[in-house]
């Protein structure tokens, strides 16, 4: 696989049953490369080992006054020079594409997980791990899975060079052959409480990512409640903790290289020692001893990749770990479908709560439980917390058809939305039946003053649709976001549209026109809106009050408000000291009977 090649047509399917076990995947879908990085590394490696071998040749032919063995050292040493350039040059595009190939793949597997499971996924898993394992994980991850091939070729050098010495030089080469693995295995005591160390930091540093994204994506709230300070001490504190972390850590790293400076060290003060010893009594010659003594030193190149993959161990193993749990999640049902890919119609019916909403009607719930609110919407969109607990749509449980076809048939749009940042032509850019054009979708969702901030905040852009939307649109106030969500969703015209309180954040007037424009949309449609705003509530067919997980009235807004006093409690967010009261009175909070309140709708009606 070649850089160029990106990305995979398919990335596979990963072992993610543990870290290791994923990495492992990883070295064995990239056998070809790592083969090739080998290679590579090899002719580097034993061409750099080799040059002490044609300088002992070319300092002993000149002892001996030998010009033909002095040119035979001089070719040898030019051909070495040759093969170190060509290996390194192209060991290190190996390297790198290794490097980025697998980084790539991992990228791919995440997204296609992310995609795969929707907004199930950041309920499971927070949302600043995600953010970490897709930015600094898989580059670790790649790291270690490159480094294997390196690292292989080192330890073979090695072993050739030993084996060499002991032949070349019996008596110096048996030093060299002895010290050399105890140079290499002098770090594995220390590697475990590294590996430790290592391990925290990557814990503080994940728990910091994810109080940083948390804290960015709500600063608007927070100035707003005068809170910004308190998260940004947790910030700190929690920096301040990575920062504690990672100086142990790199503490126990510079021990490590300390190690490998200083052993060495005292190897090649024992070889030179000696070899002097054996060169006075003449049983090595002059180049023999700086051939030893030069290996010994050129060796130390190759044995800094057993610190190398050591620490990339070390540093990957919690990626993987982390990366290997998000890849292992699984949606509750079966997302091949058991049943033809054919998007039903029909009318959308709950078994759990026995909300029926029917085919080509706007149907309004009202639910005093917002997480029980949430739940719902994702059992209508397909997405059950327990198998067999999906919705129907045409008597046609969702979690039976194939993944792709559920999501063409229902919409789920959350009742915090994510706008992603790019021009609006690319935001509106999203699979759709082509019914809905964007001009008709942002015109119902009213956001003509959306596109006029848009352009006034933009430099180069007259066209509203090429103005620039920031990331997660920061940039715009909460009730612009949910309108332009809220196109972008009409845009899809799908079979079912389901809508977790699309104008929470909206004023009334605009919610009353946004209201207005909805119904005219989606006419012949069928439309599912979560929400208590009596404005959305009285332009809906029909509205369902959800009471204790189960359907307790159905009718009309106007309807419910006058017989059903729980409707009205939640509607109205009375007290029940209040509804006690106005129960008697035949009133509403604040003194209003309720022919007042009806009128004062029928007021925002003509004004919108």
């Amino acid at each position: 696989m070649q850089i160029r090649d990106l990305p995979y047509p398919d990335p596979g399917v990963p072992d993610a049953r543990s870290g290791p076990r994923f990495l492992w995947w990883l070295f064995r879908n990239q056998l070809h490369g790592q083969l090739k990085s080998l290679a590579w590394g090899l002719l580097h490696f034993v061409s750099v080992s080799a040059l002490p071998f044609c300088v002992g040749l070319a300092v002993q032919a000149v002892v001996d006054r030998s010009g033909k063995r002095l040119a035979l050292a001089g070719a040898l040493l030019a051909l070495c020079c040759v093969g170190n350039a060509v290996g390194d040059t192209f060991l290190h595009r190996t390297a790198v594409t290794n490097w980025i190939t697998a980084a790539a793949r991992v990228q791919q597997l995440l997204a296609r997980k992310t995609a795969h499971l929707g907004s199930a996924l950041t309920r499971r898993v927070a949302a600043g791990e995600v953010v970490a394992v897709s930015t600094g994980d898989v580059e670790k991850i790649g790291w270690f899975v490159e480094a294997v091939s390196r690292f292989t070729a080192a330890a073979l050098t090695i072993l050739l060079v030993c084996v060499g010495l002991l032949v070349y030089q019996p008596a110096l080469g048996a030093v060299v052959a002895v010290g050399l693995p105890v140079l290499a295995l002098a770090v594995l005591p220390l590697l475990p409480r590294a590996t430790r160390r290592a391990d925290v930091q990557r814990e503080k540093a994940g728990r910091a990512t994810e109080l940083a994204s948390d804290t960015v994506a709500g600063l608007r709230v927070l100035r707003g409640i005068g809170g910004e300070e308190l998260f940004l001490d947790r910030y700190r504190r929690a920096s301040q903790e990575v920062r504690h972390a990672a100086v142990r850590s790199a503490r126990m790293w510079s021990l490590i290289s300390a190690v490998q400076v200083l052993l060495p060290g005292l190897l090649l003060i024992a070889v030179v020692w000696y070899g002097v010893h054996l060169a006075r009594q003449g049983r090595v010659g002059v180049g023999a001893l700086v051939t030893v003594y030069s290996s010994v030193m050129i060796l130390t190149y190759p044995l800094r990749h057993f610190e190398e993959i050591a620490m990339a161990y070390s540093f990957s193993r919690p990626s993987a770990r982390r990366a290997a749990r998000v890849l292992s999640l699984e949606r509750v049902t079966d997302t091949s479908g058991s049943r033809a890919a054919e998007v039903p119609s029909g009318d959308l019916y709950d078994p759990a709560t026995g909300l029926l909403a029917p085919a080509g009607r706007l149907t309004a719930v009202v639910c005093g439980d917002p997480d029980e609110a949430g739940r719902l919407a994702e059992r209508l969109g397909g997405h059950p917390a327990e198998k067999g607990a999906s919705a129907l749509l045409g008597g046609v449980p969702l979690d039976e058809l194939p993944l792709d076809c559920a999501r063409t048939a229902v919409l789920v749009q959350d009742k915090d939305p994510v706008l992603l940042s790019g021009s609006l032509r690319e935001l509106l850019d999203v699979p759709s039946s082509g019914g809905v054009g964007a001009e008709d979708a942002l015109g119902a969702a009213q956001c003509g003053d959306v596109l006029a901030a848009l352009v006034q905040g933009s430099v180069d852009a007259d066209d509203p649709m090429d103005a620039r939307i920031t990331e997660r649109g920061r940039s715009l106030s909460g009730g612009q976001r949910q309108r332009l969500a809220l196109a972008r969703s009409l845009i899809t015209d799908p079979e079912v549209l389901v809508l977790d309180e699309p104008t929470s954040a909206v004023d009334s007037h605009t919610e009353a026109r946004v209201a207005e424009g909805v119904r005219e949309l989606r006419a012949g449609r069928t439309t599912v809106v979560f929400t208590s705003s009596p404005l959305l509530l009285d332009r809906a067919d029909r509205v369902v009050f959800l009471h204790e997980g189960e359907v307790a009235a159905v009718g009309t807004h106007r309807e419910l408000v006058h017989v059903e006093p729980r409707y009205r409690a939640v509607v109205t967010r009375e007290t029940d000291e209040e509804a006690a009261a106005h129960r008697q009175e035949g009133t509403l909070p604040g003194g209003s009977p309720l022919r007042d309140v009806l009128e004062e709708l029928h007021e925002i009606e003509e004004t919108a």
